[in-house]
């Protein structure tokens, strides 16, 4: 109901400040401003860095609401690389190196890949999981290094769903920055494609399937809300040259794993052909490279530059791009509040009950504890910026507990 009142006012504001003659050409025609622009540039083609069309608003630290809507507009700081870039590809594949050096020459925000360390590491930097030895089993710490070695544990489901979690919360994040500042962002992949190891860990019987039956609805709950990718670069190595690769970078729990043979690696490509880049082409660009002997990021942004993302425009019956297609300022407005001032709302769709499903389920004794332990660590004890115990000072005057600081 909220939401509904919010759209409504912000719509009524839009339309009160604005002159007959701009809504009756809003209504007969998309305004250019609002139009995809032709084709992201490079810094090579540009000749500089880019100059944006106004100051970025100061989104981490200031609100965004329904009355700031009315003084600052979105569509004013966009530009033609004011879009959603998500590199994807298999473990070990060098995505984020490639990642980086993107958004490098595209002077775009780089998003790295999730991890529990999000979870795990508070902000004090106390790493939750030396807690570990207080806690009972099933409240104990599980992450990346832990489903390598033991990927049969009850808490692998928990693990999978709480990655899905954090990529979902980055998401958000990323739309916040792209919506407030204009700048484009290029992930490590996205809450998208996070299905694709799910169900890899079901094939391999990691999950069980009433496990798998809660992550599908979680995500049905949930992907419908975020504004899908403009584009999706997909660097492919065949599962000899993952396994070579893992083997190279030596990390010691992924050469020592029980996860990466080649029934699961196999399964990861598969679920990523056959599923995830199928879907999603129907409305990103999609560009595939063989990575197996590495890449040069020139000749990716040379592809990327020939794109024309304002084609999908001129047919208004062509899917591709649909998310992203906003006639109306106030509309720019809406989903820019939605990211920015209701990203709580978004992540509490999450909070599904359900009972049927052991491994996700503690029991109260547990769950006790765990509150417990938890919440008397350092620097959890209160929000942060308000633990004196850390060395936080003038908390009589302070007022404010920060912006977007959810998972």
């Amino acid at each position: 109901m909220t939401a509904v009142f919010r759209v409504g006012l912000v719509r009524l504001v839009s339309r009160a400040t604005q002159s007959p003659n701009l809504l009756q050409a809003q209504t007969n025609a998309l305004p250019a401003a609002f139009q995809q622009r032709c084709s992201i540039s490079g810094k090579t083609m540009r000749g500089g860095p880019r100059v944006p069309k106004a100051a970025p608003y100061p989104y981490k630290t200031k609100k965004y609401s329904v009355f700031n809507a009315i003084f600052d507009k979105t569509s004013k700081r966009f530009d033609e690389n004011s879009k959603v870039i998500c590199v994807e590809g298999p473990i070990a594949a060098g995505k984020s190196k490639f990642a980086k050096e993107l958004a490098e020459e595209l002077d775009m925000e780089y998003y790295p890949a999730v991890d529990l360390d999000l979870i795990y590491i508070n902000s004090y930097g106390y790493d939750m999981r030396k807690l570990d030895p207080q806690l009972p089993p099933s409240c104990r710490s599980y992450d990346v290094r832990n489903f390598c070695l033991d990927p049969s544990h009850d808490l692998a489901a928990q693990f999978q769903i709480r990655m899905y979690m954090l990529r979902y919360s980055q998401y958000i994040d990323a739309l916040q920055h792209v919506l407030s500042t204009g700048q484009g962002v290029v992930l490590e992949r996205s809450p998208y494609s996070d299905f694709v190891f799910m169900e890899a860990m079901f094939r391999q019987g990691y999950l069980s399937r009433g496990a798998r039956s809660v992550y599908n609805e979680l995500r049905q709950n949930t992907i419908g809300e975020l504004l899908k990718p403009h584009l999706v670069i997909y660097l492919d190595l065949p599962v000899d040259a993952v396994k070579k690769q893992i083997k190279a970078r030596n990390v010691d729990y992924e050469v020592q794993s029980k996860v990466f043979s080649d029934a699961y690696l196999s399964d990861l490509e598969q679920l990523y052909k056959q599923q995830y880049l199928k879907d999603i082409s129907t409305h990103a660009e999609l560009l595939i490279y063989d990575w197996t002997a590495g890449g040069e990021t020139e000749v990716v942004v040379e592809d990327i530059e020939r794109i024309d993302f304002n084609q999908f425009e001129a047919d208004i019956h062509n899917k591709k791009m649909l998310d992203w297609r906003f006639p109306l300022e106030a509309e720019w407005c809406e989903a820019r509040i939605k990211y920015c001032h209701e990203k709580p709302d978004l992540m509490n769709y999450f909070n599904v009950p359900r009972f049927d499903v052991p491994e996700l389920v503690r029991s109260a004794d547990d769950g006790k504890v765990w509150r417990d332990v938890w919440f008397n660590a350092p620097g959890m004890k209160y929000r942060p910026g308000y633990n004196a115990d850390m060395g936080d000072e003038g908390l009589l005057t302070k007022t404010k507990i920060g912006i977007n600081q959810g998972i």
